[in-house]
């Protein structure tokens, strides 16, 4: 099969189209013939020699791909070869062919092409596990976030509307900012011009936000503990602002507030099934309503992996984007 590969760390032009072995499902797996694999920092995080697959996992980047059951290994029940799947990864989306863990695939939902349901299981099984899962944003509460025109940020905003939060979102220009609001975000800042601890304050009638959810890092730190409400809940799932920086310990305790760093790939087996089980319960109904939506930005072939992270790098994007092999 062909798959992109990372001969050295580098720049975009580091992925290489290959020909490579044909993986064979271990037990408890499945392999995947692959209809679309969705592109995330990760991957260039990987690609840039800064975020190593766990060992005895596929070398190759890509966390998330739809596609069509092809082989079964040992064990495997509930699913059979030609169901249409999404599939969470620990890595090797980026390939005509990927085998998954069974209790990290979903059906994909009613009413979604097989290649849009690329976009979701990453994006989804992140949010729902932070946001909801850890943070446990609640009707009424707030929530703050960071890249809001992103394929998490898309996400976030649907998801926190459907459960009656009120949404906040920073974005770099107004042409993300209105795509945000068509989702459903109430508060709407351009992090180039206002200040967002400011704005939130002031959509808040001072109390700030109940959860943030943050992909910059050290950039933010403070000034997010600063936008937190009382009891409020700092998730940090991204490093795009630094790993370094310093914290008022003193804010975070009048606050009585919490800062939780997680991490989604590095998570054990068991616990991925755990949030695949609770994305499929909750968060799939409201896919097949047509309540929540992939938002997909762009498609390129496998073999244009290289344009695909440029793309990603230039930030001009709105929702995810995806490969085609």
């Amino acid at each position: 099969m062909k798959a992109i590969t990372i001969p050295e760390p580098g720049e975009a032009d580091a992925l290489v189209l290959a020909e490579v072995p044909t993986p064979e499902p271990a037990r408890g797996e499945v392999r995947i013939r692959v209809a679309a694999a969705g592109v995330n920092r990760a991957d260039i995080m990987q690609r840039r020699g800064f975020y190593d697959p766990p060992p005895g996992s596929s070398p190759y980047p890509g966390l998330e791909v739809s596609g069509t059951v092809e082989a079964l290994g040992e064990g495997v029940d509930g699913w059979s070869v030609g169901d249409p799947v999404c599939a969470l990864l620990v890595g090797g989306g980026y390939a005509e062919q990927v085998c998954a863990p069974a209790t990290q695939l979903l059906p994909v939902p009613a009413g979604v092409a097989l290649e849009d349901a690329g976009a979701l299981p990453e994006v989804v099984c992140t949010v729902w596990s932070n946001v909801f899962m850890t943070a446990n944003l609640l009707p009424g509460q707030t929530l703050l976030v960071h890249g809001g025109s992103s394929g998490i940020g898309t996400m976030a905003i649907q998801l926190a509307r459907e459960v009656g939060a009120r949404v906040a979102v920073t974005a770099g220009s107004a042409e993300k900012l209105d795509a945000c609001r068509a989702l459903g975000a109430e508060v709407l800042v351009n992090y180039r011009e206002q200040d967002f601890v400011e704005e939130v304050r002031a959509a808040t009638d001072g109390a700030g936000a109940d959860v943030i959810l943050d992909n910059m890092g050290a950039k933010y730190l403070s000034r997010n503990v600063d936008a937190l409400a009382v009891n409020g809940r700092l998730v940090v799932i991204g490093l795009q602002g630094g790993t370094t920086a310093e914290l008022n310990l003193n804010t975070l305790l009048r606050k009585r507030a919490a800062v939780i760093a997680t991490s989604l790939r590095a998570r054990p087996p068991a616990e991925k099934a755990a949030i695949v089980a609770a994305v499929r319960e909750h968060v799939w109904p409201l896919v097949e309503a047509g309540r929540v939506k992939p938002v997909v930005h762009s498609r390129h072939p496998l073999a244009d992996a290289p344009a695909a992270h440029r793309e990603m790098e230039e930030s001009g994007h709105i929702g995810k984007i995806l490969l085609l092999p």
